[in-house]
């Protein structure tokens, strides 16, 4: 009778279980970054049940979004004030950074988010929170924990930014660094070291790169889209080549770097004469802006669309230039940012591209000015090829 009793309680169990219909992950253009509506049916237990939604939300830097997850207790009366919510970032498989807590109407905003996150509170059994000015730091993934006295439940949501993935190594040549200095480069260049999904997506876009750089979980890959000899034989598949984790100290890679939208614009300088690196960063100067950094000049070319068939010099003092709309003057028939290394800086052979922020540093997101007579999202970032 007992078992019968049992078998019949889990019956019931699974039928609850499968009644939860979260609403689709796929988004449009226009409702990225928007909250998605859970709906959620509950048994008479009294847990307390978490529900996220599925998939990621998307935003770009600058922007805001909504991290949504609701909940559901019984008693239907239960005090509010005893409810805790707390959001947590996962920052690795072992750690957790604090984001927010609150408990009834007390709340608190932890480290880079003060002054950026805030309930949203859309209504009972809404926990969801808002994250102002997005930074690059605020991708990854997400634990909502909803406590009520001693029953809780979590949730997790995935942030994702739209952006792209450049490669990168300094002036002192390639596989010179180890991991710090990796992300030293990166956050030197506006931006940060990619993960995993952000170079595989980028993969898929078409970048193809011979050179093994450092992702921010301590791994090191390179994405190869047209197999070759010299880039692991050239009758193995195509993919994202993995070394597995690395010596973050003693091993030295390239980097694979991440940015996102601009709080600003980068332009190519009209002048008349070519300049030298120290002359191209008093031209900028004078013209109320800096020296644009690669991350910039690489978030110009996809979400600005900045198409410019002319070398400059860039803060690090390389030369590169965009290409959305390819042509056989410009350095291949792929759309992509041209680089043409690290030359004296003392030549006078090149212009220089400059970067003026927005007086709204919270920065809004720039429409594209410029149409392309070819996509370019099939060629995320994929600069001159190294073979």
């Amino acid at each position: 009778m007992l078992c019968a009793q049992f078998l019949g309680l889990l019956t019931v169990t699974g039928l609850v279980r499968a009644l939860v219909l979260p609403v689709g992950s796929q988004l449009t253009d226009t409702e990225k970054g928007r909250r998605k509506v859970v709906h959620v049916l509950e048994d008479e237990s009294g847990a307390v049940i978490v529900q996220t939604a599925p998939g990621k939300v998307v935003t770009h830097r600058g922007g805001s979004i909504t991290l949504p997850c609701r909940y559901h207790h019984e008693p239907e009366n239960t005090d509010p004030a005893r409810i805790r919510i707390k959001w947590t970032k996962v920052t690795d498989s072992l750690q957790f950074e604090d984001v927010f807590v609150a408990l009834g109407h007390q709340q608190r905003v932890f480290g880079s988010y003060r002054g950026r996150v805030e309930l949203e509170e859309a209504g009972p059994g809404d926990a969801s929170v808002i994250i102002h000015n997005i930074t690059l730091q605020d991708y990854g993934r997400y634990e909502c924990e909803v406590t009520n006295d001693m029953e809780d439940d979590t949730g997790f949501v995935n942030l994702d930014l739209e952006g792209v993935v450049f490669p990168y190594h300094p002036r002192v040549g390639r596989y010179k660094l180890n991991y710090h200095q990796a992300q030293d480069v990166c956050r030197e260049q506006d931006a940060i070291l990619a993960s995993h999904g952000q170079l595989h997506k980028a993969w898929l876009d078409g970048l193809d790169w011979c050179n093994a750089g450092w992702l921010e979980d301590g791994s090191v890959q390179y994405p190869i889209s047209h197999p070759r000899d010299q880039c692991g034989r050239k009758n193995t598949p195509a993919g994202v080549r993995n070394y597995g984790y690395r010596h973050k100290e003693d091993e030295r890679y390239d980097a694979f770097c991440f940015t996102s939208n601009l709080n600003g614009r980068v332009y190519f300088l009209k002048r008349f004469k070519k300049v030298n690196y120290s002359e191209a960063v008093k031209a900028c100067q004078r013209d109320g802006s800096t020296v644009a950094k690669v991350g910039q000049l690489y978030a110009a070319w996809k979400i600005q669309l900045l198409d410019r068939c002319e070398a400059g010099w860039l803060e690090d003092g390389s030369i590169r230039y965009p290409i959305v709309n390819p042509r056989a003057r410009c350095g291949g028939p792929e759309p992509g940012v041209r680089n043409l290394g690290f030359p004296d800086k003392k030549f006078r052979l090149y212009g220089v591209y400059c970067f003026r922020k927005n007086k709204d540093s919270t920065g809004v997101q720039v429409q594209p000015t410029l149409q392309p007579k070819k996509t370019i999202n099939s060629v995320t970032a994929n600069v001159t090829r190294n073979n």
